[in-house]
């Protein structure tokens, strides 16, 4: 799937790409004509991968042979695209050469987004009105130097891309090592390499875009999507937090399955558990590891390090819905990092994997059998008691499932919670996303769970 950034020169298209790929990649500056050749850049949001064009500023009065070059490059990323998105300057307004771009666009087949670019504060929104009458649809107003409007220019991408016809997938695991600073994630990650290789910011103060490191385990393919180059600024420890949480949710999007990196010695705390959710809500299969496991040398006793192993992991299952495991490991010596890297391929498994039907409705029946659903007390419900009809597996990364009711009105959360949790216990599925779907018999839409 390819989207076609275009425009007239200097609205911004190349910092815009920066900012919806969270990247670095296209070249930006404030002289127009820098970006010539298309540029392809890796792109996802909600699941969904696809490819930016960057392309470079088209203008249709220079007559200079490299102007008419650079046009022919933004023409042919047009012709590659399923979906394209003019960008727009908000502040100058409506120009001859976003008119021209804009008659371009409406004869070619296929939809087209306007983003109204420097929209940079809340005061500055109404501007992207004015492009109404490019008579291509409702502009998004967009900031690419603040990040304003960029969630929902990428869920209006995502809207317009044309569905099921994804590229197809092979079993890499894209695995992110997140967590606290000084946690040991840079020596997790030299050890999972199995070399020495020290990973630093390359400026200070600004973000660096995670690298993405291949890694071969026998026959499965991994790629690291690092995250251990962040370093300790300032004691001070909010700013500490939020500057974590910020790359660890960056690297998490990017990411089908996370590691969160934790100090044995301080076991799983609260700013643990905030990543950990972080990874969780963006859709990635989540461990958390208890590094340093080195400093105790009983084994994964309950006195270990000062930690107590199972009320930390207790702990874990009561406060976080998709209860992810607690393993113990060792930068510094080796012990169980292995492991790790085989738990890390299994959830990745688990996100890509399907489950046949008759097993799930065998497993349906037996959730009924140990636990009889509510009887409906809602208006409308006539006190009839909730049946489970049908169960079938809809989607995967992250799986999806199905239930067929015969009211969705009695569908109670706690009950949702058991066949939620049933169903990660009976399949493995702790710490791996998923949802739930209640279907009443008859109708396409249901209510939710997970």
């Amino acid at each position: 799937m390819k989207v076609a950034v275009v425009g007239y020169p200097n609205v911004g298209k190349s910092s815009l790409i920066n900012r919806l790929t969270g990247t670095r990649e296209a070249v930006v500056h404030e002289r127009p004509g820098i970006t010539r050749d298309r540029k392809e850049l890796d792109c996802e949001w909600n699941g969904r991968r696809f490819t930016l064009i960057d392309t470079g500023g088209m203008d249709f009065e220079d007559e200079d042979p490299l102007a008419g070059s650079i046009r022919d490059q933004a023409r042919a990323g047009l012709a590659d695209a399923q979906v394209a998105v003019l960008v727009v300057d908000a502040r100058a307004g409506v120009r001859p050469g976003d008119q021209e771009m804009a008659d371009l666009l409406r004869r070619a087949p296929l939809p087209t987004i306007v983003a109204a670019n420097k929209c940079d504060s809340v005061t500055e929104l109404p501007l992207a009105a004015d492009f109404h009458r490019l008579g291509l649809g409702e502009p998004l107003a967009v900031s690419a130097a603040q990040g304003l409007g960029s969630g929902d220019l990428l869920d209006r991408i995502v809207e317009l891309l044309p569905a099921g016809d994804r590229e197809p997938e092979d079993d890499t695991v894209r695995l992110a090592v997140i967590g606290r600073p000084n946690v040991g994630k840079s020596s997790l990650v030299n050890r999972f390499l199995g070399e020495e290789r020290v990973i630093v910011s390359d400026v200070a103060g600004t973000t660096r875009d995670a690298i993405d490191m291949p890694l071969l385990i026998g026959d499965r393919k991994l790629i690291l999507v690092d995250t251990a180059g962040m370093r300790r600024q300032s004691k001070v420890a909010d700013s500490v937090e939020y500057y974590t949480a910020l790359r660890s949710q960056r690297a998490a999007e990017r990411a089908d399955v996370a590691l969160v990196v934790c100090d044995a010695a301080d076991g799983v705390t609260s700013q643990d558990l905030r990543i950990a959710e972080l990874a969780m809500k963006a859709g990635c299969a989540t461990a958390i590891v208890l590094n340093k496991w080195d400093m105790q040398e009983r084994g994964e006793d309950s006195t270990a390090v000062g930690v107590d192993l199972e009320h930390e992991r207790g702990r874990v299952a009561g406060k976080l819905r998709l209860r992810p495991r607690v393993l113990t490991a060792s930068a510094k010596t080796g012990r169980h990092v292995a492991r790790l890297l085989t738990e890390a391929i299994a959830l990745g498994d688990r996100m890509a994997g399907r489950i046949p039907t008759p097993e799930l409705n065998r497993f349906l029946s037996e959730a009924v059998q140990a636990r009889q659903p509510p009887i409906g007390t809602r208006r409308g419900s006539s006190g009839h008691r909730l049946k489970l009809i049908y169960m079938a597996q809809i989607g995967e990364r992250p799986p999806r499932f199905a239930i067929q009711v015969n009211s969705r009105t009695r569908v109670t959360r706690d009950y949702a919670y058991f066949i939620e949790n049933r169903l990660r216990a009976r399949y493995a599925l702790d710490g791996v996303p998923l949802i739930i779907d209640f279907v009443e018999r008859g109708q396409r839409g249901g209510a939710r769970a997970a």
